[in-house]
């Protein structure tokens, strides 16, 4: 039987490193991403045939990095290793693509078997997700898709900018860019700047 092939996508490089410790002898390390941009060009040019990602990765976070390799890769499997005991963050990792959802807390044999799993065409969530539902693809949760345009106000916004400062660099009137933001906010059900910036955080949206 040919050895599952895996890749690795996570910015802290102690934890990365940890993780081909731990997974070499079970597994054929093909790579490992430091942020998103690099694990979709990865993925691409390795095709590997499972991957392990984190949500929050500089450049691109990891849902992000995900859609666009399943538009590219779907035959690729996904399992997201995080330390976001979180359903919403659960279901946008399902409706992403993913196979899996695995806490980093997880004791390393749970991890080994769900890579094995998802590989032969299993869903998988780590049961320390003791409290959220059995099913996350069905779970109820708040549309958090945004344009590509609105996630370029959102990043300026939490880099402090003012809306005329964003209105200037991405050469839009400061009215187009205040309404970007209004519906980010009703996108996301959150009525306040610090709120706003506070949940794209939470899901990902940002990094």
């Amino acid at each position: 039987m040919k050895p599952i092939r895996l890749l690795i996508g996570d910015d802290h490089v102690m934890f990365a490193q940890g993780l081909e410790s731990l997974l070499r002898d079970e597994f054929e390390l093909v790579g490992a991403a430091g942020n998103g941009e690099e694990l979709v060009e990865m993925t691409l040019r390795l095709d590997p045939d499972v991957i392990l990602v984190d949500i929050s990765m500089p450049v691109l976070n990891g849902f992000d990095a995900v859609r666009r390799i399943k538009k590219s890769s779907s035959e690729t499997r996904i399992i997201f290793l995080t330390m976001h005991d979180d359903a919403t963050l659960l279901s946008e990792a399902f409706r992403c693509g993913a196979s899996g959802y695995v806490l980093k807390q997880a004791a390393g044999e749970e991890l080994i078997n769900a890579i094995r799993e998802v590989a032969n065409g299993s869903t998988y969530v780590s049961p320390l997700l003791t409290d959220l539902p059995a099913q996350p693809v069905t779970l109820q949760t708040q549309k958090t898709t945004i344009t590509p345009r609105q996630r370029e106000v959102l990043e300026l916004i939490s880099r402090g900018l003012t809306m005329k400062e964003i209105a200037s660099q991405l050469n839009i009137s400061t009215r187009t860019a205040e309404s970007h933001k209004y519906e980010m906010m009703q996108t996301l059900g959150v009525e306040t700047t610090a709120e706003l910036i506070r949940y794209s955080l939470r899901l990902g949206l940002i990094s």
